[in-house]
């Protein structure tokens, strides 16, 4: 999508709040002993109190309103009796529509402590993100993105999956520009003014591809190694990002 009037953004600026309200508060709500479904049950109720409706279950028919990944699972993870216990890994990603918008948020958060190998991983995950946003504006070169989170991951010795990739959004879940590398590449394409994007870098201690499981749905790293993965929503305009999944 190419946002062209203010009440674009101001449409997507409503749903990027409700996934990221909702993202945020499924995560405050985790505690050992409840199963992934249970926390799934939380996000389909406060979106369906929003008015919004689950992306990947209505774009590709997901078992699930939201993707939770726990641990080994790195993305797409399905809702079920998994039991989420202290120390593990959860990613949860949120993405919904409402009023013909899109918008896509996700984080990997620590239910309790964890080691401080992945307490770091998940800090420089976030970082990973957020130097990869600084990289949207008008008129940059796409590859910037990749090129700038690949460079902050090599200096820190950590390996980027590279079979999954930020995307356009906005009218759609998924929508041009279809692949976005978040790993270093010679993407010749440029960002134009008002483009919407996601920046969602899989950043790991050794995974470099995600390979899918029976189920058909949750990916899991190749070689196997922890993974966490941050990501918004953004608009690039002249004057840099415009961050659209913000809670408030």
């Amino acid at each position: 999508m190419t946002i062209t009037h203010e009440d674009e953004l101001d449409g997507l600026k409503t749903i990027g709040r409700i996934v990221a309200n909702t993202m945020h508060a499924m995560a405050k709500a985790m505690e050992p002993g409840m199963t992934t479904r249970e926390l799934d049950d939380i996000g389909r109720a406060l979106l369906d109190q929003a008015g919004a409706i689950s992306a990947p279950e209505a774009s590709y028919d997901f078992p699930g309103t939201t993707c939770i990944s726990v641990n080994e699972e790195i993305a797409h993870g399905i809702p079920g009796p998994r039991i989420l216990a202290a120390g593990d890994l959860v990613n949860i990603d949120v993405s919904a529509s409402k009023n013909g918008y899109y918008a896509d948020t996700g984080a990997s958060f620590r239910l309790g402590p964890v080691t401080p190998a992945v307490d770091q991983l998940c800090r420089d995950g976030k970082r990973a993100m957020q130097i990869g946003i600084a990289e949207v504006s008008a008129n940059k070169p796409l590859a910037n993105i990749g090129n700038a989170i690949g460079k902050f991951a090599r200096k820190r010795g950590y390996t980027l999956i590279r079979n999954l990739a930020s995307h356009g959004v906005g009218r759609a879940l998924h929508e041009y520009p279809e692949e976005i590398a978040t790993w270093p590449n010679r993407d010749t394409r440029r960002i134009h003014n008002g483009l919407v994007l996601t920046v969602e870098p899989f950043l790991s201690r050794g995974g470099h591809f995600a390979n899918q499981a029976r189920d058909g749905w949750t990916l899991h790293a190749d070689p196997t190694a922890p993974v966490v993965q941050y990501e918004h929503t953004v608009v690039a305009t002249h004057r840099g990002p415009i961050i659209v999944t913000l809670p408030g």
